[in-house]
């Protein structure tokens, strides 16, 4: 494994102390499960290494096991009680199922990929989460004979959410859904009162959509021929405290409204004074590599006494990501490594696509430098 149970569980207790706690999660008895489930016997041995970043990792099948705050701040939503009766929606890793185990009665879980659910079944079953059931199937569609459930999560992302599941949800129940599009979803907190869900809008997030029929029904689907950045001028802002709309995993991250905004009214800061820490805001979108070779990035960037972190390198850019058909990481580009100060000015780059992308994430980032870094105006397109 390349790495002692003592070396595990110091990087566990980190992690949670760093991406979760500092991140805002507070329920004590979601951070004590946080603390003590081992994630990485859920993750696939040449991702051990990774298993305790705060960061999605492939899986197979096409499928991810979600970052730890993720399911942290997830679980910390329903509010799980000791009696609760919880169904999962995709259980992937069996990971989220695990951290809910000890704080709930019951959990019961399906995964529509039959090789996925069948090794989630064996790992949940090999470390004694005995209260935890799991069977393969469509999700959308529940698990009536068990039904109703006092809580649901739905940990992968339909277009709206499925009539099976408010049917199956008790009076009062309370779910945790990511509905959107394919790379633009939202993180609802649904509450069902007189048969109807009552929807708080969490935040912008990004998770893997689901297979099957309810994802081959999808009616808004993106362009991988057609990259593009949605809201990057960061106008469009939502939720309460409020987020910049359309990006997820938004860090240390400042929504600026003043006249000095290269477009429009408002654009966001990233600010930190802890080297090493993160600041940033992450996008996900299609990108085919074979139909877009190149593509055009332009934006805005202002800095303020900027310091590299904890070595020479941490220093703000902007970072791609590019993922084959699979999810599995192909390649990281990054622009900028700036640093010290300078006023408004634009920058534009040519970005290579390799030719087995699928699809990518763009993450704005001060990357453990401290000062600040602005950006506005965002925009990319293929290069014809």
């Amino acid at each position: 494994m390349g790495q002692g149970m003592s070396g595990f569980e110091e990087a566990r207790k980190k992690m949670v102390d760093e991406e979760v706690v500092a991140a805002g999660v507070k329920n004590p008895r979601v951070i004590e499960a946080m603390r003590k489930t081992p994630r990485h016997e859920f993750v696939p041995l040449n991702q051990r290494k990774n298993s305790y970043f705060d960061m999605a990792l492939p899986i197979g099948d096409g499928q991810t096991i979600s970052p730890p705050f993720v399911v942290a701040s997830m679980t910390e939503a329903i509010d799980p009680q000791p009696e609760d009766k919880v169904l999962e929606i995709g259980t992937g890793s069996g990971y989220q199922a695990a951290v809910l185990s000890p704080l709930v009665k019951e959990v019961y879980s399906i995964e529509i990929v039959e090789p996925l659910g069948r090794k989630a079944a064996a790992v949940l079953e090999r470390l004694h989460f005995k209260n935890v059931k799991t069977k393969i199937g469509d999700g959308y569609l529940g698990w009536p004979e068990y039904a109703p459930f006092d809580k649901l999560i739905v940990t992968c992302s339909p277009e709206n959410v499925p009539e099976a599941l408010v049917k199956q949800l008790k009076e009062g129940g309370r779910m945790v859904i990511p509905v959107g599009e394919r790379y633009q979803q939202t993180l609802y907190l649904m509450v069902k009162k007189d048969g109807e869900l009552q929807r708080e809008a969490l935040r912008p997030t990004l998770f893997v959509p689901m297979t099957g029929q309810a994802e081959s029904n999808r009616k808004n689907l993106p362009d991988p021929a057609n990259p593009t950045i949605e809201n990057g001028g960061f106008e469009k802002v939502e939720g309460d405290p409020p987020s910049v709309a359309n990006w997820h995993y938004q860090r240390q991250l400042q929504i600026v409204e003043k006249s000095d905004s290269p477009e429009g009214g408002k654009y966001v800061a990233l600010k930190n004074s802890e080297p090493g820490r993160n600041a940033q805001a992450l996008q996900g979108f299609a990108v085919d590599g074979r139909k877009v070779k190149q593509m055009t990035l332009s934006y805005y960037v202002r800095a303020e006494d900027v310091k590299p972190g904890q070595n020479a390198l941490q220093l703000p850019s902007i970072i791609f990501v590019f993922y084959d058909e699979n999810r599995a990481t192909i390649e990281e580009k990054s622009v900028g490594l700036w640093r010290g100060s300078f006023a408004w000015r634009q920058e534009r780059q040519t970005i290579f696509v390799p030719a087995k992308t699928r699809e990518a994430i763009i993450r704005i980032g001060m990357n453990g430098a401290t000062g600040e870094t602005a950006f506005d105006a965002i925009k990319l397109s293929a290069k014809k």
